[in-house]
């Protein structure tokens, strides 16, 4: 109806999965290349979960446009059905003939092997996806566990792709689908857009809808975030119903209020204010569900042996920090969380204190020049909060008040629904919502290199801080150390680091740089501060 009014092709917030639309933001790239990474090897499962409307189904969708023509794929949307049910379905997907009315599982599994034998000896990779798969039993999910068992004297036969909500996770932890997730050869989870991705998403589709333009006011793309929380199904449906208010109106453009009036009707609201109280009570329950998949990651790859702690001595801190609690009245009124007069070293003061080091600005200079001396290394970042929640690290965040003054603030712990914020002698505790609605997504944080680490460990590097790698990956994985003498980092630890980082949700390129060792101190250094106290009772 508003195509032609606004000059487009073709509707750009369609909620159909097309490739096409597909934003690639960091996020998406890193999805895609785990998918890439698991299509590519030798059978087993591969997991990608995320919240509803995150693009799960068109990241899969864009890996498809990829394969090699002579695939045989399998598409299953609606997994809820009994083994023999499913066996059927997987037959009818890849185009297998069977006895009508059968209902024998052997039957079902000897055609099903007898066509990826064929498959194989022509050179054909033969996988499964199944969306939606969340809803599949545990004695679904045992019946693909033992599809995988079908397979030649060199290779696995059946690669299976699993897309589902953060439930899926909770599932396969189950001590009897234990045997299924030691399967799992690549796994992450697709988080929300940050606030700058949800503005380059509304212009991307916009683009390949056929407008430059952006249609859509700055002002009305920062409430956009607000409401959606960045989700994309959320953006498409709302811009979708906002174009038609601004067609409807004759309006050249989507300001703020169009915006408004169309989140009320995506809602069911009568009030514009209810959308926004809506778009903030998503915020705990994704908060939930993105910890516990941090949480189940580091769980299942933590060796059941004990670890070998390092002996670094604790400096004792005189001052012990202020807990300032908040009534249920100062939350809704969302208060200014600190002074504004505060000032970035004493946040800094509150993030040392996590590490168990004293710093004092007038005698130690700047704090990542202290942090070096110390043995560690800052790291600033920009992005959305699960990146931060991945990493799993106190961190400094650069935060906005009431008139959009800057100032800073260490948050030093996340349990549940709130976050501990600390500025020098005072911590306050503030929903994490309130947090996300004051932070640009800028945050600086302290992690711990190996001695003798000047840079990213690649292929062909040797001493002493691959003999460091070589130690790590040997708790981590409860093998043997590789050797004594002259460490070379070769393709065979390259291998094992790719493959870690595929489990950790890192990009898979075998380069071992701060996001990557900041994962192994999670799994192996009992001393490092964490974010998320969850994992210290894990430890």
């Amino acid at each position: 109806m508003y195509k032609e009014y606004f000059g487009l092709k073709e509707t750009p917030f369609s909620i159909a999965p097309d490739p096409r639309y597909l934003y690639m933001s960091e996020q998406h790239r890193e999805a895609l290349a785990h998918l890439v990474y698991g299509f590519n090897s030798d059978g087993g499962f591969v997991l990608l979960t995320g919240e509803i409307g995150t693009g799960k189904t068109t990241v899969c969708r864009c890996l498809l446009e990829q394969v090699p023509k002579n695939s045989a794929i399998a598409f299953i949307f609606n997994p809820k059905l009994t083994v023999d049910e499913l066996l059927a379905t997987v037959c009818d997907e890849f185009g297998i003939t069977y006895p009508e009315k059968n209902k024998s599982i052997k039957v079902f599994v000897d055609l099903i092997n007898n066509f990826l034998l064929n498959s194989y000896g022509a050179g054909r990779k033969a996988v499964l996806i199944i969306d939606e798969a969340q809803n599949l039993s545990a004695d679904v999910l045992e019946q693909l566990r033992l599809l995988t068992n079908l397979e030649t004297s060199q290779k696995k036969l059946l690669q299976i792709i699993l897309l589902g909500q953060p439930e899926l996770r909770d599932k396969l932890s189950r001590p009897e689908l234990y045997q299924l997730s030691q399967r799992i050869i690549a796994r992450y989870h697709l988080g929300s857009l940050s606030k700058d991705d949800v503005k380059s998403y509304v212009l991307h589709r916009l683009s390949v809808a056929g407008v430059q333009n952006t249609l859509f006011a700055d002002s009305a793309l920062g409430i956009l975030y607000t409401i959606t929380g960045g989700v994309p199904r959320l953006i498409n449906i709302i811009c979708d119903r906002a174009l038609l208010g601004a067609f409807v109106n004759e309006k050249a453009k989507i300001t703020s209020s169009i915006l408004k009036k169309a989140a009320d009707e995506v809602f069911g609201r009568d009030k514009t204010g209810s959308v926004f109280r809506k778009a903030a009570a998503w915020a705990p329950l994704v908060m939930v569900f993105i910890v516990f998949g941090v949480v189940l990651a580091t769980s299942y790859y933590r060796s059941e042996k004990s670890l070998t702690l390092l002996n670094q001595p604790a400096i004792e801190i005189s001052a012990e920090p202020v807990i300032a609690s908040q009534t249920d009245e100062d939350r809704d009124a969302q208060p200014d969380f600190v002074s504004i007069d505060a000032n970035k070293d004493k946040s800094y003061e509150a993030l040392f204190r996590e590490w168990h080091i004293a710093y004092n600005p007038e005698n130690d200079g700047p704090a990542c020049s202290h942090a070096e001396a110390k043995g560690l290394n800052c790291l600033r970042v920009k992005g959305p909060i699960d990146g931060l929640l991945h990493l799993n690290r106190p961190a400094l965040l650069k935060l906005y008040d009431n008139a959009g003054q800057e100032y800073f603030a260490a948050v030093t712990a996340i349990t549940g629904e709130d976050a501990a914020l600390t500025e020098g002698s005072v911590q306050r505790s503030i929903p994490v919502k309130d947090v996300e609605t004051r932070w640009a997504g800028d945050y600086t944080l302290l992690w711990k290199p190996p001695s003798d680490y000047r840079q990213s460990i690649r292929t062909g590097y040797n001493g002493p801080v691959v003999q460091w790698l070589d130690k790590q990956l040997s708790m981590i994985h409860d093998r043997a150390l590789s050797g004594e003498g002259n460490f070379q980092y070769t393709d065979g630890l390259t291998a094992e680091i790719k493959k870690f980082q595929v489990a950790e949700g890192l990009e898979p390129d075998g380069i071992v740089g701060a996001r990557t060792i900041i994962h192994i101190n999670t799994l192996n250094d009992q001393k490092v501060p964490l974010l998320i106290k969850q994992f210290a009772e894990d430890q």
